[in-house]
C-alpha cells in the first residue's frame, strides 16, 4: 500500500484554514456559536416564563436600586448601568490590546490586558455585590399560604406608596420559635434560617399601625403593584404563612418566586464565564511579560481569548437588556 502523503503543509499545525483563518480561531468561533445558542436558550426560557407571570413578575427598577455608599437612596440601575459600562470599556481595552499584538508591542499588550483584567474584576466584585444585597432584601415581606407576595406601604404626602420595612412596624413578643430539622425528627422538613420576626409578629404590628397597607404583587393597569384598603389587607394577612427577607432559590420577597430562579442561574452563569475569561487574561498576561508570543512573533492567543472576551460582554448587553430593562 503506498503511503498518504499530505500536500498542505498547514493542515496539522494550526495554519491557514477555511477562508483563511486558523485551527484555533475557528475552534474559538464553534465554542462561541455553540454557548450563544445556550444563552439564547436561556434568556428565551426568562422570556416565556415572564410573560406567562407577566401579572405577579417584580418590576426590576424597584428590585436593582441600590448603590454602594449610598443607603437609603433609591437610584433605579443605576449600579447595573455602572457595571454594564465598565465591562464595555474592558472589551475596548481589550481591543487596544489585540492592536498592538498585531504591530507586535509588547509593552502595550500587557498594558491594556491588564486593564481588561482590572474591569472583569471589578465587574465581578459588583456582581457578587448585587447578589448580596438581593440575597439579603431590604424591606421583608410575607407569603400566604397560596403562595403570594404581600408587601407592605404607606402613602405619602404626594399620594404616591412607599415600601415600609418589617423592622419599622413588626412587634417583638415574647414567643419562642424553634428552628424544624430531620434531626429533631422531622425527617421531612428542614428549615432555612429563622427569619427577624415571626408572622404573628408582623401581623400584630400591622394591626397596631393603621397607616401601613399591603401591597399585592399583581400590576394594575398603571403598571405598579395593587395596594390594598386596610380592610382587605387585612383579611389577606389572615393567609400570612412564612415571613420572607431577601430571596434563595425557595422563595423571595419581590414576588414570583422563577424571578429568583432565572436571576441566580443567568447571571451566575454569566459571572462564571467572566471568571473564567478573567482567569485566561491573566494567563495570556504573564505570558506576555515573558515574552511567549514575542518569540512566535504572533500574538494570536490574545486575538483568540478576545474574541472569547468580546463574546461574553456582549452576552451581558443582552441579558441587562432583556432581563434589567425590559
Amino acid at each position: 500500500m503506498g503511503a498518504t502523503v499530505i500536500t498542505d503543509e498547514h493542515a496539522l499545525d494550526g495554519g491557514p484554514g477555511p477562508l483563511g483563518t486558523t485551527y484555533g480561531k475557528m475552534m474559538m468561533w464553534y465554542f462561541i456559536l455553540s454557548d450563544a445558542l445556550t444563552f439564547t436558550g436561556f434568556l428565551a426560557a426568562y422570556g416565556f416564563s415572564r410573560f406567562k407571570f407577566i401579572e405577579t413578575w417584580p418590576i426590576a427598577d424597584e428590585v436593582f436600586n441600590h448603590f454602594p455608599f449610598l443607603h437609603g437612596v433609591n437610584a433605579p440601575m443605576y449600579y447595573v448601568a455602572l457595571m454594564t459600562f465598565i465591562l464595555i470599556f474592558s472589551s475596548v481595552t481589550m481591543v487596544l490590546a489585540v492592536d498592538a499584538g498585531h504591530h507586535l508591542k509588547k509593552s502595550k499588550v500587557a498594558f491594556y490586558m491588564f486593564l481588561t483584567i482590572i474591569g472583569g474584576f471589578i465587574f465581578l466584585g459588583s456582581q457578587a455585590w448585587e447578589w448580596k444585597n438581593f440575597i439579603k432584601g431590604e424591606y421583608g415581606a410575607v407569603e400566604t399560604n397560596g403562595g403570594s407576595i404581600l408587601q407592605f406601604v404607606k402613602k405619602q404626602e404626594d399620594g404616591t406608596y412607599k415600601r415600609v420595612a418589617l423592622a419599622d412596624f413588626a412587634l417583638t413578643l415574647p414567643e419562642s420559635r424553634e428552628q424544624l430539622d430531620r434531626n429533631d425528627g422531622v425527617w421531612f422538613m428542614k428549615e432555612s434560617t429563622l427569619p427577624t420576626y415571626s408572622v404573628n409578629e408582623v401581623v400584630q404590628g400591622f394591626k397596631a399601625d393603621e397607616s401601613i397597607l399591603v401591597r399585592s404583587e399583581f400590576i394594575n393597569a398603571e403598571k405598579h403593584k395593587t395596594v390594598l384598603s386596610r380592610e382587605e389587607s387585612l383579611k389577606k394577612l389572615q393567609d400570612a404563612k412564612y415571613v420572607v427577607e431577601g430571596a434563595n432559590l425557595v422563595r423571595n420577597e419581590y414576588g414570583h418566586k422563577l424571578f429568583a430562579n432565572f436571576f441566580f442561574f443567568i447571571t451566575g452563569f454569566h459571572g462564571f464565564h467572566v471568571f473564567t475569561g478573567v482567569l485566561i487574561n491573566i494567563i495570556i498576561f504573564f505570558n506576555v511579560l515573558l515574552g511567549t508570543y514575542e518569540k512566535r512573533k504572533s500574538y494570536e492567543m490574545v486575538e483568540k481569548v478576545g474574541l472569547y472576551w468580546h463574546f461574553v460582554d456582549l452576552v451581558w448587553v443582552f441579558v441587562f437588556t432583556f432581563f434589567y430593562l425590559v
